[in-house]
């Protein structure tokens, strides 16, 4: 799906030299390259304040926990999301609240948000899925008619610019009250392992969570909050630092690829390809086509005989998930969702993915829909 080897050889030199710096220094938490990253990550999303850390379940906990929520409070998420904005939310007593979402964009529904606004909302969390961005302008709009806090779940749509109807342009993660992400390696920025990192516009918000994300201290073991011991290893930050520089030209290789796709799937029967928004560029963090759910799994077995891998991104909704049960849903309370669960398919992008193997897997696809639409 990745080819993160290859990715590597690209900036082989740079990132030796990076992480070769760090065991030179033998600072391997909290080293010089965390600071320099928090500052560049910052400056790229041109945002006050980054906080680096574990992960990305980590980033939406730790932002949840700076809101200072009670037990119960309601937290609204889309119903097609990886489970980790489920969890986080779960994990700390709050109640994870589900919105159908759209069928064409994969993004959360907003025209369903206001119906599921109790007294007991606080806050609402989107997910950028797949790349791009979702209707944060209506949502915005919700959030401040109703008191809410927007965290956003930028780990897939990093790099993404949004445009509001005045022709102002934010990227992925700046518009909300807390910006999250993974750097998770497969990710459009990624490290050699986990990390993650939270965007604040806010000064004394961001040294809260900086506080909640370092055992809820601001000076050393005196702990003012109760935290978590989250943070991102120097070594990431190096390798971060200079993967970085090469984000919005891997962004626009992606574009370019997902371009190729497009031109030789479209008129393709029996496959939909990826709907773009009018507001949100997209960063194909991940392709994801809709095939109908009586051939997907034929399909997804078909490219595999032919050597092509395929993810499905998510084959079982939240709600429908054995460890959420708890919460009431029932299958059919979102048939958006689980209509998704049956038909997307994702294929492989990444920024130097060669033509030849896209080809292929056109060529390929073609082949196996011809197959099952006789």
């Amino acid at each position: 799906m990745v080819d993160l080897h290859s990715q590597y050889l690209t900036m082989k030199e740079e990132i030796d030299g990076a992480i070769q710096q760090v065991i030179d220094e033998s600072s391997f938490i909290k080293g010089s390259a965390v600071k320099n990253f928090a500052v560049s990550f910052a400056e790229y999303n041109k945002v006050k304040n980054v906080v680096t850390c574990g992960n990305g379940t980590d980033a939406l906990q730790i932002a949840l926990m700076a809101l200072d929520l009670k037990k119960g409070d309601e937290v609204i998420i889309p119903a097609h999301t990886y489970v980790a904005t489920a969890e986080a939310i779960a994990l700390l007593g709050l109640t994870p609240v589900l919105v159908d979402v759209d069928l064409d964009t994969f993004n959360i529904d907003v025209e369903q948000i206001e119906e599921k606004i109790t007294n007991a909302t606080k806050a609402i969390v989107p997910v950028h899925l797949y790349g791009q961005c979702a209707n944060m302008e209506n949502l915005l709009k919700i959030a401040q008619e109703h008191n809410l806090k927007i965290i956003e779940d930028t780990a897939q749509a990093l790099g993404a610019t949004y445009t509001f109807s005045n022709g102002k342009k934010s990227k992925a993660g700046t518009m909300g009250y807390i910006g999250t992400t993974s750097f998770f390696p497969t990710k459009n920025l990624g490290c050699f392992g986990d990390g993650g990192a939270l965007l604040v516009n806010d000064e004394i918000l961001s040294e809260k969570i900086n506080m909640i994300a370092n055992h809820g201290q601001r000076v050393k073991y005196h702990h003012d909050l109760i935290g978590c011991n989250s943070r991102l290893d120097t070594i990431h930050a190096a390798v971060l630092n200079v993967k970085l520089a090469y984000l919005d030209e891997a962004i626009a290789k992606r574009q370019k690829a997902a371009m190729v796709y497009t031109n030789g799937l479209k008129e393709l029967e029996g496959i939909e390809i990826p709907q773009n928004t009018p507001f949100s560029t997209h960063s194909y963090h991940q392709y994801t086509l809709k095939i109908n759910n009586r051939e997907r799994d034929i399909v997804k077995s078909e490219l595999l005989k032919k050597g092509i891998p395929s993810m499905i991104y998510y084959p079982v909704p939240i709600h429908l998930q054995k460890g959420y049960q708890q919460y009431g849903y029932k299958k059919g309370d979102f048939p958006i969702a689980e209509r998704l669960a049956e038909i997307v398919l994702s294929i492989p992008i990444y920024p130097d993915i060669p033509v030849d193997q896209q080809i292929y897997i056109i060529d390929s696809l073609t082949e196996i829909m011809k197959k099952t639409n006789t």
